[in-house]
This record gives structure tokens, sequence and C-alpha cells, in this order.
């Protein structure tokens, strides 16, 4: 039996709960209620209160249609360690059962192509109708009451070595008359007023004349969300242009910039876009899929609320995903009366929704597609020495990082303000994600498999800190052309 404990570095916490999970582990297989030879035990410390596993759960590992293995996956921060032995028996018996009466809504699938994204996609283009029923922005879900992607500091050391280039070219004479600055993920817009702001005033006190040639695009997903931006930039309207477009390939929008754009800001994009996760264990790689649920005890209870029987639960779920609230409401006003009872629906499904997992074998690497154009070739080198690893791929991150570099001009660089893990053994030291804000679905992004993509492009990518003295785990990536 492999034992695997995960916990963050340099802290005390989940090791009372660690010792009284292996010891009921070892209990369960000495009583012949676990199979030691082929059972892995994890234990992990979720940092996320809000995510889609339960405090016990058995991950079978699948080599064709046989279960050649198992994972006991242990929550530690929700397990109760007086109560573990039962949590433990129970999810065995479920297991070995294999009939929990959980609702499905979905068959098996790697994780990027789970309908926990397309909730995610929901979340930003009916944002107005979630905030109204929540009570709440958005952004006062996230830890804290913020994104953790605006600072003066940050603002002023871009613009600064923006000025430098620009300084350079008018000495050269190839400045060109429009100097373009895009804005991908725009938030409620307060990045793009600080920038802006700093901008005008630094710009102000050099006498560049760069303010009045400045087109500054803020492009996002949600309708709603540049409306509120397009508010908060107001007093910066002459030069701010505002844009739809989905930021996985941005491209596809604004391909008539190709080469011309000096600065791109991407802040907490990256996260909340679709990835798979891999798994090596014992050199082999593993692809993790999922199957969306809703547990019995959940689905009972929604579907007592709706008059509907538990199976129905299901249905209902993928007709919003598909009407939204408003058509749902339209479409079945027997059960639900208004858009507000839709939506009320539609929070209760997703605060109870849950991923079985599992693990399959992932193939030869250069079969496995990370996105168009580049395989699973590239995991090689970064996994050697770490050992059993489970990892993000980071797909739609990676789409969007390789589909944005065409925009960019020669001098330009892109910056990111987002979650990453920069080096791969942080994996092993605690879970990143997915975790649930709000409505919407975030996970750390793989800043290893990142750097190496920049590099077959020509692109040089380093981390550093957010801001000075920030505690915010946010991290900054900056990407630009190599020599």
């Amino acid at each position: 039996m492999v034992i695997d404990v995960r916990l963050p570095g340099g802290s005390e916490r989940g090791v009372t709960e660690s010792v009284a999970a292996v010891a009921a582990v070892m209990r369960a297989a000495a009583e012949g209620r676990l199979d030691p030879t082929r059972t892995r035990v994890t234990g992990d410390w979720i940092q996320y209160r809000n995510n889609f596993r339960t405090p016990v759960a058995v991950r079978p590992i699948v080599d064709g249609r046989a279960n050649v293995g198992q994972e006991l996956a242990v929550d530690l921060r929700r397990v109760d360690a007086d109560a573990f032995d039962a949590q433990l028996a129970a999810e065995l018996a479920t297991h070995e059962a294999q009939d929990d009466h959980a609702v499905y809504l979905e068959p098996w699938v790697p994780l990027s192509r789970s309908c926990i994204w397309r909730f995610n996609a929901l979340y930003w283009q009916e944002l107005a109708i979630w905030e109204e029923a929540a009570g709440r922005g958005y952004a006062q879900a996230l830890p804290g009451g913020e994104s953790g992607g605006t600072s003066a500091q940050a603002s002023r050391q871009v613009i600064e070595e923006l000025f430098a280039i620009w300084d350079n070219l008018v000495a050269r004479q190839s400045l060109p008359d429009q100097l373009t600055v895009l804005e991908l993920g725009v938030g409620n817009g307060e990045q793009a007023k600080v920038w802006l702001d700093e901008f005008q005033r630094l710009d102000g006190e050099r006498g560049s004349g760069y303010y009045r040639r400045l087109q500054y695009l803020m492009g996002d997903y949600s309708t709603h969300v540049l409306s509120r931006a397009r508010a908060t930039v107001a007093d910066h309207k002459s030069r701010v242009s505002t844009l739809v477009l989905d930021a996985a390939r941005p491209t596809d929008t604004l391909r008539f910039l190709e080469s011309k754009i000096f600065f791109v800001f991407v802040s907490n994009v990256y996260d909340n876009l679709p990835t798979d996760e891999v798994v090596v264990l014992d050199d082999n790689f593993y692809q993790v899929e999922t199957r969306a649920y809703l547990p019995a005890a959940d689905a009972a209870r929604i579907a007592k609320g709706l008059g509907v029987e538990p199976r129905q639960v299901g249905e209902l779920a993928s007709r919003l995903l598909r009407l939204a609230p408003g058509l749902l409401a339209e479409s079945m006003p027997d059960i639900f009366p208004s858009e507000g009872a839709a939506t009320t629906f539609w929070q209760d499904a997703w605060a109870v929704l849950r991923l079985a997992e599992r693990y399959v074998p992932l193939g030869p690497l250069d079969l496995y597609e990370v996105f168009e154009g580049t395989t699973g070739e590239v995991f090689a080198p970064l996994v050697d020495g770490h050992g059993d690893v489970r990892f993000h791929v980071s797909n739609g991150a990676l789409a969007s990082f390789v589909d944005t570099l065409p925009l960019l001009h020669p001098l330009g660089a892109l910056t990111c303000h987002d979650l990453f893990v920069t080096d791969l053994s942080q994996y092993r030291s605690g879970f990143k994600g997915p975790g649930k804000y709000d409505g919407s679905v975030v996970n750390w992004v793989n800043g290893p498999v990142l750097k190496a993509i920049a590099a077959r492009r020509g692109f040089h990518v380093e981390f550093s800190p957010f801001a000075e003295q920030s505690r915010s785990p946010v991290l900054t990536a900056t990407a630009r052309a190599r020599d």
C-alpha cells in the first residue's frame, strides 16, 4: 500500500487528521475491508472550502475495462477524525455496491469536457441574474472580497517600461500613430482604471503625448462584465474600446491587430479556463476522467422542493445549461414560475455538484493533444524527478496564451496576474483546484508547461511576485520575445 499525504509546506494543518486517516485505513485493511495490494491512499488539505470533492472518495484505476487498482482520496480539511472509520466504511460499501442513487449529469469524460465548464460559462453569461439572486457581486465571493489583480505600483512599472520602448522608437522615427494595449478579463474595470489613471498622470508629467495616441482595448466573454467595466473607466472613454471575445481564442476577433499590440494584460482569466488533469503513477501516465453528479440526498431535497422525482433533477440541470434561467422558466412555468425560481435551482444544484473521478491510461504522449498543434510530449522532461504526481494540463490557458502571442508587437510583452504553479513539486504539497468561486470554476495554472511551450515559440517567460509586500498567492508571469 502506498500512502501519500500532501500538506501545505511550513504548516501543521492536517497532521492530526492525517494520523487518524492512516490509522483508519490500516484497520480497514486488517479487517479485510480494503485490499492493501490494490490500494493507494492520498490525503490532501483542500484549500478551497467550496469544491467538487467529498471528504472520502474511491477513484478506480482502470486499464481497458478492468479496474486494476484504486486510490482512496481523503480531504483532510473536512474529514472528522473521530468519525473517520464510519465515513470510510460507508464509502467503501457504496463503492463496492456500485449503487449510490446519485444523479449523474454526464458520462465519464476528461475534466476539460465536463459539464462544470458549461456551468462556468453560464455563470459569466448570466452574471447579472446570479448576482441579483445572490445579493452580492462576484468580486465579494473571492477570498478577501477582491481579485488580487490591482496595483498602482505594478501598473507604474509596466507603463515606465512602455515609455522607454516608445521613446526609443521615437528616436528612430518608428513609433506608430496608434499605441495599442489589450486587457483580457476586465473584471469590474478597477484594474483598467488604475492603469489608465497612472498612464495619464505619468504621461502628463513627461509631456510625451502618448495618452492621446493610446488605444486601450478591453476584451471579455461577458457583456455584463464589460458594461460594468465601461462605467468604471468612463473618465477615459475616449481612449477605451470594449470587445466581446473568447479568451481562449482572442485572435479570432483581433487578427487585424497582429504584431501591433505593445502590451497585453491578462488578470485572473487563465485559472478559469477548461483543463485536463494528468497523473503519473509508477512512471505511467494516466488521465483523470470525471463524472459530474448530484449526491442522492441533495438530489432528493432539490426534487422535493420542485415537486418532481429525483431522477428528473438531472434532466432539469441539462435543460438549464441549454436554455439559461429565463428560457427555462418560460418553457416550464409549472416547475419554475419565474426566472428567479430557475436561478435558485441553478444555485442549489451548483452548490452540491460533485465530481466522481477515475484514472485511465493516457496512451502515447504524442497522441494526446494539449491544444491544437501541441502534444503531451512536452510533459516528459518536466515530470522527471518528481515521482508520482498529479498536475493540471491547463489546456485552455495554454491555448489562450499561444493564440495571443502573434498579436504582440516585436517589442511587446504579455503580463498575466494569476494563480501559478511554478514548480511541479508544488502539486505535492497542496490541492490546486478545481475549486468553486460562487458560480465559477478556479484552477491553478501549470507554469512549467506554459514556460516550456513559450520557449518553443521563441518567447521567454519569467514569474515574479504580484507586488512588493503582497500576501496574495497571485503571481505575475511576463512573456517577451527572445532577443
